[in-house]
């Protein structure tokens, strides 16, 4: 611990990892807990100690409105475990994929969790894309050590109950989901026992039984053809498995309770449900964002699969038969001291007292029951510490905890930590403008970077409170330099506010902002861990946190917040984001691997150089390249005038002789004797918080046996984002990405091809009315591509009717047998013969969104399928149209080509060259 200056008793740089409640990364609270909703919620909270968990397989699984009713109706603590980050999902949103989509679907699940109430928790297990099976996920993940970390998980949270969403049967559909069912059950049993995971045991965590364990009864009505499973689309005999008692079923899992989700909650103005799909509605990588029910009855079953407490069969709450009044924390001991029963007899009292005299026109009425209640619960704290009583101390810190922020409310508390431009002068006299902290300032900071930190604290009630400390606490536990302009007022008066600005300085060799958890390739289905310390937690702590305590009526309070730079975002305006520490010089590689024509004489290579340094920077950028390789320039000389810019570098590369096979390129940035191998980029969208991807600057260049048709002219119209045109460049072709007016009211004739992105009838409005443009285009001699799309495509877009059907299929496994259906088709003969060998080394998927239907016009060429799953030919569809060709390809082009997998390079090639392939060329119909 580091004393750096002084306000009221003292500025201190705390080293350590947070000891209460994590500063909050938010500048504001969400909508559904500012104000008298926002303290109705806490004051709910102090009358209950009941808690609960729900455990999920990927972020957008969770029931959010049973979270929400429970955690804001009925004031129970709640925590939501997901397995995995959803990186092999698809999206919507931006181009991220893999593990940089994993860091996007991370930051909109803390959104939602904002709206749930619930504290956020994963495993390392990875999504390695959809998994028909549960055997197939327990193979991947391996049971045992996914089990631990449910069980760690809950040692470290300790709830009454668990639930999930799934039961670990067909009618989960997702092999993954299944396994969360699984989970849930077999954690039910295992948390509680010492023998059980004894590692853990010997870290610290103690042993703990949760009391009930529900989970949701399945959507998939039972009927005469047995239970449907959506991820195979067949119906299967009715089998459940209870793996608490280890025994199967032939019946649907009983209703024991209807959580009723469409109940009002007036503090809100919303439904549970309502709040429930607001939070859903923030995962729009996944759903594109999604419209507020309106506000209906609504209930969500539930089944119970145990309890260790007398239970009736049918049941109005997850807590009937658990005493979950406060004075219930008693129960943890056998024989509790009578000290214990009248100090929590108190607490519900003033607990009690507080909801009652609640008026949400004047909360600081309230405000000294609860400062007697928090001076009751330390008071408390003091004892069952010295006592050793361990478990009951949990629960008195929940308390302790849920009580500050009700007084913090009451009182209208609050702190903002914001980043300024430069090391800031003294806070002025007189009135404050109220716009002056909401200018753009740098985005990430660097180890060494000296800048200025404001520190404002607002009391919003008719009472003075003390000002004793502000607190500046670092992440990574090394010595930040902190030195205050001037000396701020030691009180905050009714209805004012109090400011400090600081001058801090980051070590040399602080931690960058970065994720935790790594693997070293995208077929690694865990996480390797970075740093421990931050095991199952979402993120790392943000780098520099500023808190105060403040004391009303003798009593102490802790107000923090992650310090905040502002960001101008279009159409979003001036947005607050967490600091960042970030290298000075970043070096990024995108995408990761491509091709290299064999026998390619040279090939063109870029990367990108970006600056963080506050101010002018230069230095010189070389290639690492295999042995007998050259460039040219050897290297090359980059100049930055101010932070954040970037440059894009070009080389020849000329290499020795391009082979079948990978080759390694590392790009070195050489900037004041150091050198820089990695980058990163931040990831995400307008209206999702930003997170840094790191990956080494290393290009894998695979030696591919590939022709393309010569001279073709090539446009592009992303759709949620691929990698589709750079690989075209690495084919030598010249791309040129369109705007939506090119494809409204632009020249599509000179286009030899036309590629259309990933679902871009999802994301591109325009298509809809230009979509006659494009078949006109088509029957005038063109090629168009239009790859996968789901069920917004289903309008009769292409020339001819087909249709996806209600539930797309997909075929997961990469290694699945594709069959020529038309082995002689000219789009299978020129330039390249395509042959089995081209559909090995495929990753994750074969492929996404077949159609099930279509009309004769369109030939099927290819078939494929998962085991147990019906031949499916609707993947790659072509039909002559006028004098070109139309191609629907929901093979996964767009996961194969950024991974270097050389097959997909040569199909690629034959599809762009169709139009000038002699056996197509004139005998369209």
């Amino acid at each position: 611990m580091r004393l750096c200056s002084r306000w009221g008793l003292g500025i201190l740089l705390i080293s350590s990892l947070w000891a209460q409640t994590p500063p909050s990364p938010d500048a504001l609270p969400a909508d559904v807990d500012r104000g008298a909703a926002g303290l109705t919620r806490w004051l709910h909270a102090l009358q209950t100690r009941a808690s609960i968990m729900m455990i999920t397989a990927h972020p957008d699984d969770e029931d959010g409105g049973m979270l929400a009713l429970e955690t804001r109706g009925a004031g129970a603590r709640g925590v939501l475990l997901t397995l995995n980050r959803g990186e092999g999902g698809q999206n919507a949103m931006s181009p991220d994929m893999y593990d940089a989509l994993g860091l996007v679907r991370t930051q909109e699940l803390l959104a939602a969790d904002r709206y749930y109430g619930v504290d956020q928790y994963f495993t390392r297990a990875i999504d390695y894309g959809f998994s028909k099976t549960r055997e197939e996920a327990l193979e991947k993940w391996d049971h045992d050590r996914v089990l631990a970390e449910v069980v760690r998980v809950i040692r470290m949270t300790r709830p009454l109950v668990l639930t999930s969403v799934f039961v670990g049967a067909a009618t989960d559909g997702h092999g993954q989901h299944q396994v969360s069912g699984q989970m849930a059950q077999e954690a039910f049993l295992a948390a509680g026992d010492p023998q059980r995971f004894p590692e853990q045991i010997q870290e610290g965590l103690r042993p703990w039984t949760p009391l009930k364990v529900y989970e949701h009864v399945p959507f998939f009505d039972v009927t005469p053809q047995g239970m449907y499973d959506y991820a195979i689309d067949k119906f299967v005999p009715v089998r459940f498995f209870d793996y608490i008692h280890q025994a199967w079923s032939t019946e649907k899992p009983s209703t024991t309770l209807e959580i009723q989700e469409g109940a009002y909650d007036p503090a809100a103005g919303l439904t549970y449900l309502q709040i429930g799909r607001a939070g859903l509605g923030e995962q729009k990588s996944q759903n594109n964002g999604l419209a507020i029910p309106r506000p209906v009855p609504f209930a969500s079953a539930y089944h119970r699969y145990d309890s260790r407490v007398p239970a009736a069969e049918h049941e109005e709450t997850f807590f009937d038969g658990i005493d979950v009044s406060v004075n219930g924390i008693a129960s943890l001991v056998s024989s509790p001291p009578d000290y214990l029963n009248k100090d929590l007899a108190e607490i519900a009292r003033l607990a009690a007292q507080a909801n009652r005299d609640y008026r949400p026109d004047q909360p600081q009425a309230i405000a000294p029951l609860l400062a007697d209640g928090l001076r009751t619960t330390r008071a408390l704290i003091e004892r069952v510490r010295a006592a050793n009583l361990p478990d009951i101390l949990f629960e008195l810190r929940v308390k302790e905890d849920q009580f500050e922020h009700a007084l913090a409310e009451a009182l209208g508390l609050s702190i903002q930590t914001t980043v300024t431009l430069a090391a800031p002068p003294p806070v002025p006299s007189g009135p404050r403008n109220p716009f002056s902290l909401t200018a753009p300032t740098f985005t990430i900071g660097i180890p060494g970077q000296t800048f200025g930190v404001q520190v404002d604290l607002t009391n919003q009630s008719p009472d003075a409170v003390a000002v004793e400390a502000v607190t500046f606490e670092a992440a990574d536990g090394k010595p930040w330099k902190i030195a205050a302009a001037g000396e701020p007022p030691k009180s905050l008066a009714a209805h004012a506010q109090a400011s400090g600005r600081f001058t801090v300085a980051a070590p040399q060799d602080a931690a960058l902002t970065r994720p935790y958890f790594t693997r070293p390739d995208e077929e690694q289905p865990t996480y390797d861990l970075a740093d421990p310390r931050y095991r199952d937690l979402p993120l790392a702590p943000y780098p520099l946190s500023a808190g105060a305590r403040v004391s009303y009526r003798g009593v102490a309070l802790h107000l923090s917040q992650v310090v905040q730079t502002y960001q101008r975002i279009p159409a979003m305006g001036v947005v607050p984001q967490p600091l960042l520490l970030g290298p000075a010089i970043s070096v990024t590689l995108s995408p990761a691997a491509g091709a290299v024509p064999v026998g390619a004489k040279s090939f063109a290579f870029s990367c990108t150089v970006h600056s963080n340094v506050k101010g002018p920077a230069e230095g010189a950028l070389r290639l690492r390249l295999p042995a007998g390789w050259r460039s040219s320039p050897e290297s090359a000389p980059f100049s930055m005038a101010r932070d954040g810019e970037d440059r894009t570098i070009a080389f020849s590369v000329l290499p020795d002789l391009v082979k079948p096979g990978d080759y390694r390129i590392t790009a070195v940035a050489e900037y004041q004797g150091h050198s820089y191998e990695e980058g990163y980029r931040l990831v995400g969208y307008p209206g999702v918080r930003s997170y840094p991807f790191y990956r080494p600057a290393v290009y894998r260049a695979v030696g591919v046996d590939v022709k393309t048709a010569p001279g073709l002219r090539i446009g592009y119209l992303p759709g949620t984002g691929d990698d589709v045109p750079q690989a075209l460049e690495n084919l030598e072709q010249t791309v040129r990405v369109l705007a939506s007016s090119d494809v409204t009211q632009g020249n599509l004739s000179g286009y030899d091809a036309i590629i259309l992105g990933t679902r871009a009838y999802a994301v591109r409005p325009e298509l809809k009315s230009a979509n006659s443009r494009l078949l006109e285009y088509v029957k005038n001699g063109g090629v168009l591509i239009v790859q996968y799309n789901l069920q917004e495509f289903d309008q009769s877009y292409g020339p001819y009717p087909f249709s996806l059907g209600n539930n797309p299929q997909k075929v997961v496994d990469e290694t699945s047998k594709v069959r020529f259906l038309k082995p002689a088709d000219p789009v299978w003969t020129w330039p390249n013969r395509i042959t089995e060998a081209d559909f090995s080394g495929w990753v994750e998927e074969r492929g996404h969104g077949f159609m099930q239907t279509w009309d004769p016009h369109y030939d099927a060429l290819l078939e494929t399928n998962d085991p147990d799953q019906d031949p499916q030919r609707g993947g790659l569809l072509l039909a002559r149209y006028g004098k070109g060709a139309y191609i629907y390809d929901a093979f996964a082009l767009y996961r194969q080509l950024p991974s270097g997998v050389p097959g997909a390079y040569r199909i690629l090639a034959n599809l762009v060259s169709l139009g000038k392939n002699p056996a197509f060329a004139g005998g369209a119909q």
